[in-house]
């Protein structure tokens, strides 16, 4: 199981960029150019995040996308379940049913605990803290 997909991969890269540039309309072409992301395949991420409500797109020549939310509100959790669903570390499949010692199960025990743990730590990644990851970074570079 992949935790962060390529698919939401380019999410992120895509909104960290149209975050910078909050009061900027950005098109998919220059989102695609600028992150060397396939366009067909950036266009559909963008849908499925404006359908699901993290951005707000515009129609035209000068169209594009604008965050719905601020950088502070878009948790990396949220974006993951967009294009995965719940995070799940496991699920005890026995032949065609659902493993009867779910409630017994030590392993799955200490699965669950891990899963606790991983979601509670991907709810306090946000796209702003993410932003202020690379711009640190990026000052440290300059140096």
């Amino acid at each position: 199981m992949k935790l962060i997909t390529k698919d939401i991969d380019y999410a992120v890269k895509a909104l960290c960029r149209i975050a910078r540039d909050s009061e900027k309309i950005i098109s998919v072409k220059e989102l695609a150019k600028e992150l060397n992301i396939p366009k067909p395949f950036l266009r559909k991420i963008m849908q499925i995040l404006q359908k699901d409500g993290m951005l707000k797109s515009y129609k035209g020549p000068n169209g594009g996308f604008l965050l719905a939310s601020s950088p502070e509100e878009i948790l990396l959790i949220r974006i993951i379940e967009i294009f995965q669903g719940p995070l799940k570390l496991n699920e005890c499949l026995f032949r065609r049913g659902i493993c009867a010692d779910t409630t017994t199960c030590v392993l799955k025990g200490k699965i669950d605990g891990i899963e606790r743990r991983v979601i509670s730590e991907l709810r306090v990644i946000t796209l702003a803290s993410l932003l202020e990851k690379r711009k640190k970074s990026d000052d440290t570079k300059k140096r």
